[in-house]
């Protein structure tokens, strides 16, 4: 093939691909080694791995780090891990690097400075397509996590992040976790630990969870619709239907602006005429004044209950 036209070709698959290609997309175009060759000796073309290469010229990025890591490590490499995480936009993890799984221990060499783990187990439903990159599904990355132990902190954050971004709902954690719990998995009792007091959408409501199930209470429903005369009022953050109360957790602060105040206070009015107790706690009753959200959340359910 002309040099050019191999160049040409090569400009517009890395185009779509953070600026790399593989080694082992050459032949689905009709370009052969020795082209690739002859580009990076004119300076067009410079390799990046034993089968990656990135075109002259384009910024090197995260993104495309992580496209080279693909090529570099074969057809079975996904992007997996803390990078995976960021990939999906889980919070907490917006500044790591690369890092990749394969399926095989066998593996070339990499030029670049990232981790790569093996696995024996990495099915389809494990993994997807983000970015244009191969990567382990937000399921799996959450149990990937847990394995390498990340800080309690960050894998509470990514159980949080993955259920607010509707990327799975934790029954679809759990029953994955379930299956892959006999299969030499790490980290699983630790990720058993925080799916027990998960549910909420953040990380103020998972530990109003805990205050809860720690206090022998009974659980609300999570994220409850509310409706008058029809009406949708909105989705409140905890629900006691039998006894008719509403519980809401936020920032200390609230909302800043009047349009908002007034807003939460409409809500608020329709909740109570359509016959709602109303508590409301704020992020500093939730972590510290827990003995205080305890006893209110304990004597309004007996008050609710006696009538």
């Amino acid at each position: 093939m002309d040099v050019h036209a191999a160049q040409t070709l090569l400009a517009d698959l890395a185009s779509r691909q953070h600026g790399a290609f593989g080694a082992r997309q050459l032949q689905a175009l009709g370009i052969s080694d020795q082209d690739v060759q002859q580009l990076v000796r004119r300076g067009s073309v410079t390799r990046s791995g034993p089968q990656a290469y990135r075109m002259a010229g384009v910024p090197r990025t995260w993104l495309s780090d992580l496209s080279v890591g693909v090529h570099a490590l074969g057809p079975t490499a996904v992007v997996s891990h803390r990078a995976a995480a960021r990939l999906h936009g889980l919070d907490r993890f917006g500044r790591d690097g690369p890092e990749f799984t394969v399926r095989r221990r066998r593996r070339g060499g990499f030029v670049l400075d990232a981790p790569v783990h093996t696995t024996l187990v990495l099915p389809t439903i494990d993994h997807t397509v983000t970015a244009g990159l191969p990567v382990t599904s937000p399921v799996r990355t959450v149990i990937d996590l847990a394995a390498v132990r990340v800080s309690a902190e960050r894998l509470e954050a990514a159980v949080d992040s993955v259920i607010r971004l509707r990327l799975a709902t934790l029954d679809e954690i759990a029953k994955r976790l379930d299956q892959l719990r006999g299969k030499g998995r790490r980290g699983v009792r630790r990720l058993d630990q925080i799916l027990v007091t998960s549910g909420g959408e953040s990380f103020l409501e998972r530990r109003f969870l805990e205050l809860v199930d720690e206090a022998g209470l009974p659980r609300p429903i999570l994220q409850a619709d509310e409706y008058v005369h029809g009406a949708h009022v909105g989705r409140v953050d905890f629900l006691y239907p039998d006894h008719g109360i509403v519980v809401e957790v936020s920032g200390g602060r609230g909302h800043s602006s009047a349009a908002d105040r007034a807003k939460d206070a409409r809500r608020r009015n329709e909740l109570q005429r359509l016959g709602r107790t109303v508590l409301e706690f704020t992020y500093e009753d939730v972590t510290g004044r827990r003995r205080y959200v305890v006893q209110s959340l304990r004597e309004t359910l007996h008050l609710c209950r006696a009538q």
